[in-house]
């Protein structure tokens, strides 16, 4: 290939799996990789700064020619652990919600959620570096990411965002999905495929490497974050895209 094909992802514990792939693959000479978070990731691809993009997959409607080019991605079929309503409180007691600002997907998810399954009113409060700290009372917060899985234990409710659309739609959910702003070779595709495949057959060496006291990544690898988009999750993340931008 001519020119260096430009990739983003999300640089959450998350990913480790997929990268994990696309970097020791024959392909990796093809592409040049970034990391940044959600919304970052997705103003490039917008932007046309980047070719392709682990993206939230709120964002795919605001990119011109986008389009879904891998069958791997960042799914949950239920519980998800790292994409939660933290609070003090219970649900029928919270005012307000923080929401985290790196990434449109779980704010639109909760939004969506709190209206149509928990239909409960609250604030929106848009949230900003520290805002973890503020998370008492009345006062929610939704956090994702490495972040998440870190808060876990610290507060008396937590509300698993992609457990909620289970309840609410019977689908799994999607959080991000490889998009490209224009078409890509084929063949590249295909590499691309086999290269994020490649990363889920080293599952313990990828834990083993980064070592995380706060949560089991293998069982977060392996049981909460399902990498294959098959048609059940394609079902959910269509659905999620009819619901917010009905």
């Amino acid at each position: 290939m001519s020119a260096k094909i430009k990739v983003a992802a999300v640089s959450y514990l998350n990913t480790k799996p997929l990268l994990y792939g696309i970097e020791r693959s024959e392909m990796r000479k093809d592409i040049e990789l970034v990391a940044d978070y959600p919304a970052q990731v997705a103003r490039a691809l917008q932007e046309g700064t980047i070719d392709m993009a682990l993206l939230p997959v709120a964002a795919i409607p605001g990119i011109s020619g986008g389009r879904i080019v891998s069958d791997y991605g960042i799914a949950a079929d239920g519980h998800v652990a790292s994409v939660c309503i933290f609070s003090q409180v219970p649900m029928e007691e919270i005012t307000s919600i923080y929401l985290d600002y790196q990434s449109r997907t779980s704010v639109r998810l909760a939004q969506l959620l709190l209206e149509k399954h928990w239909k409960k009113e609250v604030e929106f409060k848009q949230a900003n570096e520290n805002y973890i700290e503020y998370i008492n009372g009345t006062q929610a917060g939704v956090i994702i990411g490495d972040r998440a899985l870190k808060q876990l234990t610290n507060f008396e409710y937590v509300y698993d965002l992609a457990s909620g659309w289970k309840d609410y739609t019977g689908l799994p959910f999607v959080f991000a999905a490889w998009v490209a702003n224009k078409e890509l070779p084929a063949d590249f595709v295909q590499s691309f495929n086999k290269a994020n495949a490649l990363g889920l057959q080293h599952i313990d060496e990828i834990v083993e490497a980064n070592p995380f006291p706060y949560y089991d990544l293998k069982k977060y690898y392996t049981e909460d974050i399902h990498y294959h988009l098959d048609e059940e999750k394609k079902k959910g993340l269509n659905k999620f895209l009819e619901l917010i931008q009905s």
